[in-house]
């Protein structure tokens, strides 16, 4: 008996040490597919980004452009050629290798005039990619773009292999740390570690993305232990319960997310839309919807980045000129369609937004969509007057020289201004270029600008290596592990 108890003991006692392989993260939004080369979700990102895809480059944590499948590059002397030194002895995750012709397929793929990416223009200029070699990729411009490196960091510019890319948006094959394993629709993505990665191998088994969009259930979750970690906590009211609690840590930081109350430019006239910008209350918005996380902006432009222009005094909170404003516009009475997408930040925002713009008399009919919905009548269909959504793309003003962008603002000198700032290399230049556009968008009031999504995480305190910050919409898991 004695001989039985020790060694049920040592059993316990090795369990115990044993560092736990699994984790459980969870997400407000179900993304509609699982290929970012063809779609515009955040979602897709959050769970593929770094995990199961890889780009020639990445983003790492502190926003920086990191080697990916790429291990190194060069440009020629006038800036239009591009040579990429692949790593070597890549592997999708079907067992086929990765090499320059995937590259090629890729970067021909993405920019074709037939493409479904959703960000098409970062491949804007690209004259020809060429294998040179299995190892070697040349890539020649119309014109030099120092940001070629930034723009092939994005999710929407991994690399994919023929055989398999029609069908990753359900079945998901690419070269990353993880494998995909299981999507139960309306419930669960499941990924599982790829024995034959490239690079180091991550400490994780096994990592489960569930879906829950409700901020009460989130709450539970975590409460439950059903889920390990929320990196983007849809309910920023009860922090400061799990602040209060040693099982959980909370982790603030920062996104690229710029908050906006998007208006349709070809059905909500320039007057009208001053006299929006005028009639919101940024801070009440943060406050009564965010519960004080996040910091008011008054242009498309991340606020720590050092380009970043404060222009929110140029659309202050200023109900008599928004009334004058309204005055001077076409408004005839009608309610604007406020069309809200899942988040709590658009919800809980629209309500507050439809009580300002009552004030000064503009009437509002508010429409719950899925995000499934919003993608296809906001985004592609421009069918609505406002909106709101965060913009989590890094560096991405670059949009509103797009007049078929969902917010259909069509300004050539504006275009003019972001064709020359893409040909530009010099730092103080490009610098003086993008303050330049971030004034023209703010001038014209495109949209309103309002916050600058905070990001707000919980997780288990045992768990480290998740991102503080979010330079890119990615639950990157290549570093995250339990402490023992």
């Amino acid at each position: 008996m004695l001989i039985r108890l020790a060694a049920a003991f040592a059993l316990t006692a090795t369990t115990a040490l044993a560092q736990q392989t699994d984790i459980t993260l969870g997400m407000v939004l179900e993304p509609p597919n699982l290929d970012p080369t063809a779609g515009a979700a955040a979602a897709i990102d959050e769970v593929v980004y770094a995990n199961v895809f890889e780009g020639l480059t990445r983003f790492g944590p502190d926003g920086s452009v990191q080697p990916a499948l790429a291990e190194s590059w060069e440009t020629s002397e006038d800036g239009l050629v591009w040579t990429f030194k692949l790593r070597e002895g890549v592997t999708f995750h079907d067992g086929t290798a990765m090499d320059a012709e995937d590259v090629v397929f890729s970067m021909d793929r993405a920019r074709a005039e037939d493409s479904v990416n959703a960000q098409k223009a970062l491949f804007d200029g690209i004259e020809s990619v060429e294998a040179v070699d299995s190892a070697t990729v040349r890539i020649t411009l119309a014109a030099p773009n120092g940001n070629l490196p930034f723009n092939l960091a994005w999710g929407d510019a991994v690399i994919v292999a023929p055989e398999s890319a029609e069908a990753n948006a359900t079945n998901p094959v690419g070269t990353g740390p993880f494998r995909f394993r299981d999507w139960v629709q309306g419930d669960r993505v499941e990924l599982e570690r790829n024995p034959d990665y490239w690079g180091e191998a991550p400490a994780l088994e096994t990592a489960t993305f569930k879906f829950i969009s409700d901020p009460n259930a989130a709450f539970a979750a975590m409460q439950a232990g059903d889920v390990d970690a929320f990196p983007n906590f849809p309910a920023p009211e009860t922090l400061s319960q799990f602040e209060a609690d040693p099982r959980f840590s909370v982790i603030v930081g920062s996104t690229e997310g710029e908050t906006i109350l998007g208006m349709n430019n070809d059905t909500v006239d320039a007057n009208l839309r001053a006299a929006i910008t005028h009639a919101i209350d940024r801070q009440a918005i943060i406050d009564g919807a965010m519960f004080g996380y996040g910091t008011p902006i008054g242009t498309h432009f991340a606020p720590h980045n050092p380009d970043y222009v404060d222009l929110t005094a140029e659309s202050a909170f200023d109900p008599e000129m928004a009334k004058a404003k309204l005055a001077e516009s076409g408004y005839d009475g009608r309610p604007l369609r406020l069309m809200l997408p899942p988040p709590s930040y658009a919800r809980r925002g629209g309500e507050i937004i439809a009580s300002q713009l009552r004030d000064v008399g503009i009437e509002t009919e508010m429409q719950n969509l899925e995000w499934a919905q919003w993608l296809e009548q906001v985004f592609k269909g421009r069918d609505f007057d406002l909106t709101i959504v965060s913009h989590t793309e890094p560096a991405d003003i670059n949009i509103y020289a797009r007049p078929d962008y969902y917010f259909g603002y069509d300004n050539p000198e504006f275009q003019a201004l972001i064709e020359e700032l893409a040909t530009t290399t010099s730092p103080e230049t490009r610098s003086a270029l993008n303050q330049r556009a971030q004034e023209m968008i703010a001038a014209d009031d495109v949209n309103a600008y309002l916050f600058q999504l905070a990001k707000t995480g919980v997780a288990d305190a045992r768990i480290e290596g998740l991102w503080e910050n979010a330079p890119t919409q990615a639950n990157d898991l290549t570093g995250v592990r339990w402490r023992e």
